[in-house]
This record gives C-alpha cells, structure tokens and sequence, in this order.
C-alpha cells in the first residue's frame, strides 16, 4: 500500500514565497506518511516571461535544490510538478521532473502539449509565447521499493488520449497530471477527464492543481482547483476542492490495480492486429 499526496497550490509571481508553500506542503504530506508526493503545474512562478528569466535554468541547477534536500532528509519521491526550464531560442520548457529519495533526478518530461486558447469567459492563453514545446514521448519511471511504475503528462495533455495510451503500452500504472487547469475548462472537463484517462489505462490517476486567483493580480486567470487522485475503475479516491491550499491524499492499493485489470481484462483485449500499436 502507498500513500500518495496530490498538492493543491495558490502560485503567483512570487517565487520565494511559492517555494517555501511547496516546501511546507510536501512537508505536511510526508508528516502524514506520503511517500509519493506531487506539486502542480508552474508551482514555483506564474508571470511574466522576464521575471523567469532570472531564476530558470538546468534542472540540475538552484531551482530544484532545495526540493530536492527536502527529498532527502524526508524518505520521499516527489514530482515537482512543472518548472521553467530555460530553452535554447529564449523560451523555456513547461518541464515536469521526478525527484527520488536519494535527491536524484529520476526522469524529467517537457510538456508536449501547449495550451493557446481563448477562453469565452474573456480570458486569453498563449502558451507557446513563452513555452518551446517539448519532442519526447513521456517516460514510465519505475519507483523503487514503492512498486509502481509512474507514467508523466502536464497539464493540457490530458486532451490527448493517445499520449496516456502509450504510457499504458509502457507499463504505467500510476499517471501524473500537475495542472493549472482553468476554472472555466475545468469545471466542464477537468473531473471527467482524469476518470477517463483512469478507466481508458486501467490505472491510478494523481492529478495536483493550482487552486482561485493565479499569476499577478493584474491577469485574470482563474483556476479549478480540485486537486484528485483517481483509482482505475474511475473512483474518485481524493479531493482538495475548489480553492485555497491544501492536498488530496489517498491510499494506492496495488490490489485494486489488479482487480481492475483482472475483472475487465480490456488492456489485454486490444485489436492491435486491426488497430496497430502505440508501442513505441
């Protein structure tokens, strides 16, 4: 049995003080005995481009350090949800990096998937003005002595069914999904989805999110919160609600895993004979 922690955030423009909340938030999951804990999308900064200029670099650099020590000194594996790391052609990667308990960089991801929309609540999304799409298939990362194997996405890549079908095809057992998802989109999808994704991978599905007002007061970026952790018939074990900090916290038992798979064998069910492979 593993305890996981999906964080719930409230980030601005602040990156100090965004640290130290992730600090004390991955500090009160592992006080509750998480060994598996989770930060959202953008936990350490949401602005502008110009402020992640200042901070933003390798993933081996200052950003993580501190995340990383507290990995350490508490036993656990953390996903730190999504960083700005400094790309190449002046923008950054919206990267996602899986830290072990050793302090080690287990596996990074850069999200795939960039979120340009123009909500009709008013609100404007561009997404690729700041962010360099990544070209990698998400990894599946076996986590140790804990037994599961976790596959990452970010965010807007929960749009994509085929992007978690190869995670399936890769073993996952357990799917990430930090997310800043909209109030707007995600009061229509963002519950539905997780499920889906869920029951579509016969999987665990932790979902941390950030939560109310984000960014700098000036922007009017609203997000759903309902930070969740999902079991693999599509049960919502957790959730944190739709505002303030906070976590969702939920057993992941690996026999329910094999219940699932085992009652309703579809994964194994598969026409790849007709419908081809997503194996990579």
């Amino acid at each position: 049995m593993l305890l996981a922690a999906a964080i719930q955030m409230q980030t601005g423009p602040d990156r100090a003080h965004n640290e130290t909340r992730a600090l004390a938030l991955v500090n009160a999951a592992a006080d509750r005995s998480a060994k598996l804990v989770l930060l959202p999308e953008m936990w350490e900064h949401i602005g502008p481009a110009k402020e992640k200029a200042a901070f933003a670099g390798p993933l081996e650099g200052r950003q993580l350090s501190p995340l990383r020590e507290l990995c350490v000194k508490r036993g656990l594996w953390c996903l730190a949800g999504s960083i700005a790391e400094r790309s190449t052609d002046g923008r950054f990667h919206n990267t996602s990096a899986l830290i072990a308990p050793d302090g080690s960089i287990a596996a990074s991801y850069r999200k795939l998937h960039l979120f340009d929309v123009d909500i009709p609540d008013g609100a404007r999304y561009r997404e690729s003005e700041q962010v360099a799409a990544g070209d990698a298939v998400p990894p599946v990362v076996s986590l140790g002595d804990l037994g599961f194997k976790l596959g990452l996405s970010v965010c807007y890549d929960l749009r994509f069914p085929e992007l978690y079908r190869r995670l399936a095809d890769q073993g996952a057992e357990l799917i990430a999904v930090p997310a800043a998802f909209t109030a707007y989109t995600g009061r229509a999808h963002w519950e539905l989805l997780l499920r889906a994704r869920a029951v579509e991978n016969q999987a665990f599905v932790l979902a941390p999110a950030q939560a109310g007002q984000i960014g700098p007061e000036a922007e009017r970026r609203l997000a759903w919160g309902h930070a969740s952790i999902i079991d693999p018939w599509g049960e919502l074990l957790a959730d944190a609600g739709p505002s303030g900090e906070g976590m969702a916290l939920a057993a992941i038992d690996r026999s329910r895993l094999e219940q699932v798979r085992r009652d309703l064998p579809a994964l194994s069910h598969r026409r790849r004979d007709v419908l081809g492979s997503t194996r990579p």
